[in-house]
């Protein structure tokens, strides 16, 4: 069982078939987790129910994945966030970790890399 506790792991992603893989994958592992598809529904859930974690796309429709790991970093107590892209460059990496990520994965990118971040994550 994964280490998630009874916190919900935050996933957001437009794509909402690969949102819904990720979710799968999650809850395989025993962690608690929910998919939203925009950034206005990202920051709802936040207020509602901090997450122990936010896994975002770079790119999301309605904002820059990378405002989220702001907005999480900026919690108290901060969030750890995971930023992951199709558009992954050198310059994209680090602009994620500059805005705080915990890590940036490249999609496609193999499951048990995202499962192990997550464990990392909510370690740290």
């Amino acid at each position: 069982m994964g280490q998630g506790g009874s916190r919900v792991i935050l996933v957001v992603d437009d794509e909402i078939d690969l949102a819904m893989t990720f979710i799968r994958l999650l809850h395989r592992h025993g962690y608690r987790a929910i998919a939203v598809g925009s950034c206005e529904e990202a920051r709802a859930a936040m207020r509602a129910e901090p997450p122990a974690l936010v896994v975002s796309d770079l790119r999301v429709a309605d904002c820059d994945g990378l405002d989220l790991v702001r907005a999480a970093r900026a919690q108290v107590p901060p969030i750890p966030a995971i930023v992951m892209t199709g558009h992954a460059s050198p310059h994209t990496q680090r602009e994620a970790l500059e805005a705080g990520a915990f890590a940036f994965l490249a999609k496609p990118f193999p499951t048990a890399s995202l499962v192990a971040l997550v464990g990392e994550a909510l370690r740290a």
